[in-house]
């Protein structure tokens, strides 16, 4: 009977260990997108995370004869991110991104959390910078 127990304890903690995996560390998908930087801060009651939103070119529509702008909101990685997007309030970005099922405290109040900043333009237009090759 302490051998089935035993077991038993291992298989749930590996079945427990699988589920928190998926939910917060499995990385669902990565890209990314452009826009107009809106604003970008440092908020949070207990875990200080950089949140921001973009706001991209054309309208959407969650709801059938509603409008709205296609906004991007976004939780920022890592001190390098935070000062190359605090310097570009109201221009063009391009930011690269890693979407996660749920987020974490400390990693964001964001399932988008972008770990590259690829270009920064003035507003309307793009600069002359190519994207590096990797």
């Amino acid at each position: 009977m302490n051998k089935y127990v035993k077991i038993s304890i291992f298989v749930i903690i590996v079945i427990l260990a699988g589920v928190v995996y998926w939910r917060y560390f499995f990385v669902f998908s990565t890209g990314i997108k452009g826009g107009t930087l809106n604003y970008f801060e440092k908020k949070g009651y207990v875990f200080k995370t950089w949140e921001g939103r973009v706001v991209q070119d054309g309208f959407q529509s969650p709801t059938a004869g509603a409008l709205q702008s296609n906004e991007f909101r976004f939780s920022a990685k890592g001190d390098e991110v935070a000062v190359q997007l605090e310097r570009a309030g109201g221009k063009f970005v391009e930011l690269r991104y890693k979407e996660y099922l749920n987020p974490l405290p400390w990693r964001g109040a964001s399932e988008y959390v972008v770990f590259e900043v690829i270009d920064v333009a003035e507003s309307g237009g793009r600069s002359n910078s190519q994207l590096p090759m990797k």
